[in-house]
């Protein structure tokens, strides 16, 4: 876990909210990668949970709650 950069960057700030929604989902990403590091199983589980409407739907309320940090952390881009 020691190599993988949580915060990429070291910043959630972004230029537009465009970038922070990317940034957002990268964050989603490395959780995932964080709690499940070895790559093969990561693949295999990929065909449960893209045919699981519930497993999807979590996912993007990752990605949303990921988005609400970033967003306030660029003061929604005012």
């Amino acid at each position: 876990m020691a190599d993988v950069e949580l915060v990429p960057g070291g910043s959630l700030k972004t230029a537009t909210a465009e970038e922070g929604r990317a940034l957002a989902i990268k964050l989603a990403r490395l959780i995932i990668k964080t709690t499940q590091p070895d790559a093969d199983e990561r693949t295999r589980q990929r065909d449960i949970y893209s045919t699981d409407p519930a497993m999807m739907i979590a996912m993007g309320q990752t990605v949303a709650i990921e988005f609400a940090t970033v967003a306030a952390a660029n003061n929604y881009w005012l």
